[in-house]
């Protein structure tokens, strides 16, 4: 089961990386492409959502049915497994957690910078037209 926290990971990177180029001043020759890109990537990236929804009820069932540990009824390595399991659990929800913000955050900048990219289009056609 770790594949699927392996892929999400590189999946949450992958979407900060590209929020971080997005936003980056001084590439305004790369920024074309890497809109182009980004619009691209956005429709197979919201196949994230279900997958971390996936991933969310599988962190509840093993909550769910995780054996209680209690400090007088196992023994210390039964107690250390327990809370490294509980660790263990609550990483991979502030995983899922980033994957799903990163992802809103990106498109939400994908579609800013595309709107500032049509704005300044019409910009230079007015100013061409004016002159």
């Amino acid at each position: 089961m770790a594949l699927e926290w392996v892929v999400l990971g590189y999946a949450a990177a992958a979407e900060a990386i590209m929020v971080i180029l997005l936003t980056l001043p001084g590439l305004d020759g790369l920024r074309k492409g890497l809109i182009a890109v980004t619009r691209n990537l956005l429709k197979p990236f919201l196949s994230i959502v279900p997958f971390c929804f996936f991933l969310l009820m599988d962190i509840y069932w093993k909550y769910e049915t995780r054996p209680s540990c209690e400090a007088d009824s196992c023994t210390p390595s039964e107690f250390l497994r327990h809370q490294k399991s509980i660790m263990k659990s609550q990483r991979n929800a502030l995983l899922i957690a980033a994957a799903l913000i990163f992802y809103w955050i990106l498109y939400s900048v994908t579609a800013l910078v595309v709107k500032v990219e049509h704005l300044n289009q019409r910009v230079e056609r007015m100013k061409t037209r004016t002159d």
